[in-house]
């Protein structure tokens, strides 16, 4: 089985693949600090439900963890990010599952299935429904803090950067300065040729922050709109050499209705 990585800024324009990549194979993408980090899935293995969700459009769901509640926004501009995402929670697949990979200042993941119940030391990132979701990048959608968007297999094994079925990561990242995203906009020019940052966007990154270099790169398709405060909680957690958290850290998402 190979698990699904997401990586943080800079080395993943340079490596021209980024997020989710197998265990042997892995895309890179540095954080402005440098330093190298990765997002971790695989490819699900049980077949989509034929149960139609019941939402449709201007979605919110409210995610309970260990730490607190997060409420998030769906976008409707993905709309089979969407209508996955709204397929699984009606399913309460997600409930009792692990935010099982965590790292400070990059993100926090979650969505494996083999997370429920798992032991202690256990390894996770390898688990799933069994499909993947087609790209839809938009470029009016970014990877500010906040940001709910799909893991997914490395370039090398996933050139059409399909997204895992069910693992997602949400955003915590670092603020921007003008030169960092000056330079993520070239990196991300060289996947995506035309691609300018918004004045709107430029001050998102440089006052609430995010990780620029995973523009256009892997789907975004929501946001935290209330308990941004989750995020940091769970990102400052002690984690163990797989960056999974030693406390477990539990989900339950359920619509607002």
């Amino acid at each position: 089985m190979k698990r699904l990585f997401l990586y943080s800024i800079g080395c993943f324009l340079v490596s021209s693949s980024f997020l989710m990549v197998g265990c042997k194979s892995k895309s890179k993408v540095t954080t402005s600090d440098t330093t190298t980090k990765e997002i971790k899935e695989d490819k699900p293995q049980s077949n989509m439900s034929n149960e139609q969700p019941v939402p449709t459009t201007n979605v919110k769901v409210k995610m309970t963890t260990t730490f607190g509640e997060m409420i998030i926004q769906l976008y409707d501009e993905t709309p089979k990010h969407r209508d996955n995402f709204i397929k699984l929670v009606n399913e309460k697949y997600y409930d009792s599952l692990l935010f099982h990979r965590c790292i400070k200042a990059f993100m926090i993941q979650g969505g494996d299935p083999n997370s429920r119940n798992a032991a202690p030391g256990q390894a996770l990132g390898m688990g799933g429904p069994g499909y993947t979701v087609d790209a839809e990048f938009n470029p009016l959608l970014i990877h500010k803090k906040g940001t709910l968007a799909a893991a997914r297999q490395g370039d090398a094994v996933n050139p059409k950067k399909s997204s895992s079925g069910s693992q997602f990561y949400i955003v915590q990242g670092n603020i921007l300065s003008d030169a960092q995203i000056d330079q993520a906009q070239a990196d991300v020019q060289r996947i995506s040729p035309g691609f300018v940052y918004t004045p709107e966007q430029r001050q998102l990154y440089k006052t609430i922050g995010g990780t620029a270099m995973l523009d256009m790169n892997y789907t975004v398709f929501g946001e935290v709109i209330q308990g941004l405060e989750v995020i940091d909680a769970i990102a400052s957690q002690p984690v163990d050499p797989r960056n999974r958290p030693q406390q477990d850290i539990i989900m339950k998402i359920e619509f607002v209705r």
